[in-house]
């Protein structure tokens, strides 16, 4: 099979058959692993794909099992929602309004989408909801709770008027929304770019324009010249991170008082919230909290934050509003 000029002999049978052997195993793995497999990472369970496969069409495929009327979900509306989105669907502080806005879309004036004027079909109200709501806690409603929620949003804007009317996986894709019939589909064909590996660019002619910033502890080291634990044991180096925090993450809301936001410099304001102990506004503050006055989502929705750094934030507004 292999000759060298020293050697006449042919491989011998039986290593012949080793080969062979060895090169079809290798194929017949290969074919069980499927094609595209790098040799790294696991096949994912039936339950891990489960845990993302949560998107329901608009014909009802992929709904879950459960019920719930608009009478229902008035009350979780109530408790859960109004807090943002107003007690009439209106919108609080920038929050979007749910209801309301027929009209609108082919008037002069601003269009102002909702449910019950844009959207386009009962399953992305209850999609939404189940994946996304409540802004600091999503996917903690119950299947039952998304139902009556999306029947209350329904009943809100005038598209099902009977608050005993009971939403499930068979009644969903029976009610429409308005707009439905002004989306329309895109004719245009998909097109995939072909991937090139020559001629590429030089290396050193290509110029960075920005990248990923460091941790505030790193960018604060750096600036002092010391370690970042070192950095964040000092009293003016925590009042920096608290600051920077604030500016990049906080500011935006506590600037200026958005959806109950306690502004920074309103001593009133801040001295009922410390009143209850610097533990349980660090507390609220990472994990999230809904007041009677707005809502705190964990680490302002900033999770890319660590424990300390919101804690540095915090520590910053508080002094600044005493």
């Amino acid at each position: 099979m292999f000759k060298s000029p020293n050697q006449t002999k042919t491989m011998s049978r039986p290593s012949t058959l080793l080969v062979l052997a060895m090169v079809l195993g290798s194929g017949i793995a290969q074919a069980e692993k499927g094609s595209g497999y790098y040799g790294y990472g696991q096949v994912a369970t039936p339950e891990q794909i489960a845990g993302w496969d949560i998107d329901v069409r608009p014909d009802g495929l992929g709904l879950p099992e459960g019920s719930g009327t608009a009478e229902e979900g008035e009350w979780i509306y109530e408790e859960k929602c109004a807090a943002c989105h107003g007690s009439f669907g209106e919108g609080v502080d920038g929050y979007p309004s749910l209801a309301g806005g027929e009209g609108t879309l082919s008037g002069d004036g601003r269009p102002h989408k909702t449910i019950g004027s844009y959207w386009n079909y009962t399953s992305t109200v209850f999609d939404y909801i189940n994946r996304a709501m409540p802004y600091t806690a999503p996917r903690s409603l119950e299947p039952d709770e998304v139902y009556s929620l999306t029947a209350y949003l329904l009943f809100m804007n005038y598209i099902i008027d009977d608050e005993t009317f009971e939403l499930n996986q068979d009644t969903l894709s029976t009610v429409r929304l308005p707009n439905e019939p002004n989306f329309i589909p895109d004719e245009r064909p998909d097109t995939d770019n072909t991937r090139c590996m020559s001629e590429c660019r030089d290396a050193a002619a290509i110029e960075i324009k920005s990248q990923a910033s460091p941790s505030l502890a790193e960018e604060l080291a750096a600036a002092q010249g010391g370690d970042s634990e070192t950095a964040a044991e000092s009293s003016p180096a925590v009042a920096t991170v608290g600051k920077s925090v604030y500016d990049q993450s906080c500011m935006l809301c506590h600037g200026s008082g958005l959806a109950g936001a306690p502004k920074v410099g309103d001593i009133d304001q801040w001295q009922a919230r410390t009143a209850a102990g610097m533990t349980t506004l660090y507390k609220h503050a990472i994990e999230g909290y809904q007041g009677d006055a707005g809502v705190m989502p964990a680490k302002g929705g900033f999770m890319n934050l660590s424990d300390d750094d919101v804690k540095a934030a915090v520590d910053y507004m508080v002094q600044e509003s005493q």
